[in-house]
């Protein structure tokens, strides 16, 4: 076990950050007096270091932290100076050792090979982590570049007790030059930290400092294009497969881009981060990106996001002109044409297919998302419900759109002058027609099926309209928010409209973008709708099985939260709650707490409405995100170990899912 926790969920997550232009408020080391950069890993043994002894029993100047000092990610925004340190409980006094860092990446080579304890058994070790009445405190001292200040942590799983971080503030503080405060690094730490009344940098309040965020790591070549704060949907929608978009909001939805830079942090389940991760193209926020990258508006550039930070490097005349040609880019954006394939769609069945019934093999006739709601609910997992409901299948999207001669719509549609290469026209073209559809008539007998299930199977009380399309939720294509959700429908009519409302968003036109550059052709989209109970939801959410930040960390789950019901959990406006909780270090982090001033919750006349709530009140309790992880790793057994992205909710103190498709994750 390492007491930095792999470095920190910070670094794990990109999220240390500070500008790389910043100095450290300190002396230089000597790789920077050197004008060296700091070597790590095996590069440390190549490059001659002076004499330093293996530990000093304190600091007391700027130039023995320095000496001591491995720095992360040296000369990057991602750059973390810090020492390692042990305290010896059971010497009388208690003593400190302030390892050489670079020399000891571990605090148990320390002890190893300086002799300090002559058992190093890993369960020995590790009591030191997990016990009260252990031997050594195992921790490290860090420059935090973005508050200016020294802060010490101790590893996330570290089951720290009140009268433990007493006695190291006391030890620290006793043998260390500077100012220094304990940094939090659990929900456990803060805790303790209260307890014991001391003055604490949690970190979540260092997220909120970082001026860079990496969402989606990866490369691309395009053009700058800075779209304004107050840009209508038609400007985003004006954005073309060969852009850099850089966004001052964090918008809904956005058209297939080469790149993304946002100047408002945003979720990892965000829609927009989740289209950039289906798409396997960069996105991240930078702090100020619009006045970063003016100079490089409208111009060609290449650009990297990467953990230790990002570049922008503007392209030769030679290598503009060596570009492919536009069709070959728009192509290249995530799957190349014909790389992604929608479900083939069997429009034998016709019946109006209850939740109960559904079952993975359904997907052919309802779509994904309403066969693995069905799955769900078959599995029974514990302490867990899924609102019940009923599918329309395809044929009925298919028999209206034939009575209606859409095929032949489509293609007069494709065939107007300037419709494939004018975004601006083809957002026009595409309103037009999802206007028409909502006119079009519905079959009476259709319609009276459509409201006697309704009746007799979910009561004829409030329900949520849901797309559940053959080209969604797919393991090469994610599809999260291209399509429309009616929420809390209340009466027959108002069921047949928000029915037909849904079948015209496959007409919505970043829908439209988004399966053109994954290949879909237009043609093979069908359109099944989930007819569901509405819920009046507490606390809602997205989880996903893994790190979605680190795939070699499958024993996190990262959960995003929000009161009341999720509808906006993932639209990015305002930073929702989010935790990431270890089932191997049992560790809950905060990463950041919601924003949110308003929730929504159902309207008694239909629709949802905005209610205000506590501010500063926790979403997600430890005991709930606890609960929240062992659902989702029932869940991702369910779907056959695949790692799933789930939409969830709290009623009272029960668990509802209502969601769960395959976590895309694609990087170029």
């Amino acid at each position: 076990m390492k007491a930095l926790g792999r470095v920190s969920v910070l670094a794990l997550c990109a999220m240390a950050a500070a500008p790389a232009s910043a100095q450290l408020a300190r002396k230089p080391s000597y790789y920077q007096q050197q004008n060296q950069p700091q070597p790590e890993g095996p590069a440390a043994q190549l490059v001659p270091r002076p004499a330093v002894p293996s530990s000093l029993p304190a600091l007391r100047s700027q130039g023995d932290f320095d000496t001591l000092a491995r720095v992360y990610d040296a000369g990057t925004p991602m750059q973390l100076a810090h020492v390692l340190f042990v305290i010896d409980r059971q010497a009388k006094p208690a003593r400190m050792y302030y390892i050489d860092t670079p020399r000891y990446q571990l605090h148990v080579r320390f002890l190893r090979d300086t002799r300090l304890t002559p058992n190093t058994i890993k369960r020995e070790i590790d009591r030191n982590y997990l016990v009260p009445d252990r031997r050594f405190l195992f921790g490290t001292l860090s420059w935090q570049q973005n508050i200016g200040t020294f802060t010490y942590e101790f590893w996330e799983g570290d089951r720290l007790t009140a009268p433990l971080l007493r006695q190291a503030d006391a030890q620290i503080k006793a043998s260390f030059f500077g100012p220094v405060k304990f940094k939090t690094n659990s929900t456990l730490h803060e805790r303790v930290a209260k307890e014991t009344g001391l003055d604490y940098v949690s970190q979540e309040a260092l997220i909120r400092e970082q001026p860079y965020m990496p969402m989606n790591l990866g490369t691309a070549t395009g053009r700058v294009r800075i779209v304004d704060e107050a840009a209508s949907a038609n400007a985003l929608n004006a954005l073309l497969p060969d852009d850099i978009a850089v966004l001052r909001q964090v918008p809904i939805g956005l058209p297939p881009v080469a790149g993304v830079l946002t100047e408002r942090p945003s979720t990892a389940l965000s829609h927009v981060n989740l289209l950039a991760k289906g798409w396997g193209i960069p996105n991240a926020y930078v702090r100020d990106a619009a006045t970063v990258l003016k100079e490089h508006a409208g111009q060609w550039v290449a650009l990297k996001v990467a953990a230790s930070g990002y570049q922008v490097r503007r392209l030769t005349p030679e290598e503009i002109a060596a570009l492919p040609p536009r069709a070959v880019r728009t192509a290249s954006t995530g799957a190349t044409p014909g790389g992604a394939k929608a479900i083939k769609p069997d429009l034998r069945e016709t019946r109006l297919l209850p939740l109960a019934s559904l079952r993975a093999r359904n997907s052919a006739q309802c779509g994904t998302k309403a066969a693995n709601l069905g799955a769900m609910q078959a599995a029974h997992i514990p302490g867990t419900s899924v609102p019940d409901g009923f599918c329309i299948p395809f044929a009925h999207y298919d028999r209206f759109m034939r009575s209606n001669g859409l095929a032949d719509r489509i293609a007069r549609m494709q065939q107007q002058p300037g419709f494939a290469s004018d975004p601006q026209l083809r957002q026009k073209a595409l309103a037009q027609l999802r206007d028409e559809i909502v006119q079009w008539p519905v079959d009476a007998a259709t319609a009276a099926a459509w409201r006697a299930a309704w009746q007799a199977q979910l009561g004829g009380g409030g329900v949520f309209v849901r797309s559940s399309s053959n080209s969604e939720d797919l393991p090469s294509f994610s599809g999260a928010g291209l399509y429309t959700t009616m929420p809390n429908v209340k009466t027959g009519d108002a069921l047949e409209v928000a029915v037909k409302k849904v079948w015209a968003s496959v007409f919505n036109p970043e829908a439209w973008e988004a399966r053109s550059a994954a290949g879909f052709g237009a043609e093979s989209v069908l359109m099944g709708v989930f007819v569901q109970t509405a819920i009046d939801s507490t606390n809602a959410g997205v989880m996903i099985t893994r790190d979605p930040f680190d795939a070699g960390h499958p024993h996190v789950t990262y959960i995003s939260a929000k009161r009341g019901i999720g509808i906006r959990v993932v639209e990015g406006k305002r930073v929702a709650e989010q935790v990431m909780y270890s089932s191997w270090s049992k560790a809950i982090q905060v990463l950041s707490r919601s924003a949110e001033e308003t929730s929504l919750q159902l309207d008694k006349d239909g629709g949802v409405k905005e209610v205000p709530v506590e501010a500063g009140r926790n979403v997600l309790t430890d005991e709930l995100v606890v609960r929240l992880a062992n659902v989702g790793a029932a869940v991702k057994r369910t779907f056959n170990a695949v790692d799933q992205d789930i939409e969830w909710a709290t009623v009272g103190d029960r668990i509802v899912l209502l969601q769960a498709r395959p976590y895309v994750e694609r990087r170029r």
